[in-house]
């Protein structure tokens, strides 16, 4: 029997793919949403890229009844997301497009699949970005996106928001995480300050059975210094 049931949108980008290991490896059920499927996942709920954001929802929330048959989940974590540069002088519009696809579809449709299928203590996690509590003039649509991010997270939190009874819903702010990409992309940088995706994997597992949470609506700065990473509250 399983230990729990998550669902994790964005189960086949570097840390949803590390996160999906993790919970497999720790007996739980596994749903993976994505544009592709994730073989190493229980259930894969593949998102048609050119529908729009009614019927991306539509479909996904469907999907997800039907997988479940009944039963509901004990955790959400959305760590669908992207990042583009690029301030106002040229392709504002068309780099803000991209992040909201890619932030704020994932992380409204990953609420209302929590409203409608986590269980009462249910936890769900959403994924913003620590630059973007300042402005961020050098890359001005991801900074829109994930400050929208933030703040559904403090919505959710809040009473009747549609999400179950005891819910606890968080937004972890990454600075830079330690993915493949971010090493073939950054060759010289230290990476003695990214987040190792393992570190967050152990972590929302914790907060998934209910261990050292923090408070709802809470905003999760991850500081990384000398490969050691220390969590801070907004």
């Amino acid at each position: 029997m399983a230990s729990g049931k998550i669902l994790i949108y964005g189960g086949r980008g570097a840390l949803g793919a590390s996160c999906v290991q993790f919970f497999k490896k720790n007996n739980w059920w596994v749903g993976s949403i994505d544009l592709t499927e994730n073989d190493a996942a229980d259930a894969n709920i593949v998102v048609d890229r050119d529908a729009d954001w009614v019927a991306q929802e539509a479909a996904v929330l469907s999907k997800v009844g039907t997988e479940l048959k009944g039963e509901s989940l004990d955790a959400i974590i959305c760590v669908a997301g992207g990042w583009a540069g690029g301030n106002a002088k040229k392709d504002l519009a068309k780099n803000s497009d991209l992040m909201w696809k890619q932030s704020v579809w994932s992380s409204a449709i990953s609420a209302t699949v929590g409203a409608n299928h986590l269980k009462p203590g249910g936890l769900l996690v959403l994924t913003g970005a620590n630059p973007a509590l300042e402005g961020t003039p050098g890359m001005i649509g991801y900074g829109m996106a994930k400050a929208a991010v933030h703040q559904l997270t403090k919505s959710l939190a809040g009473e009747k928001s549609g999400l179950p009874d005891n819910s606890l819903v968080v937004s972890i702010l990454p600075v830079t995480l330690d993915t493949p990409m971010n090493r073939k992309w950054m060759p010289d940088a230290d990476t003695s300050t990214w987040t190792p995706l393992e570190f967050l994997a152990e972590l929302f597992h914790k907060w998934s059975k209910g261990e050292e949470r923090p408070a709802n609506g809470s905003l999760v700065k991850l500081i990384t210094k000398d490969s050691k990473t220390e969590l801070v509250i907004v």
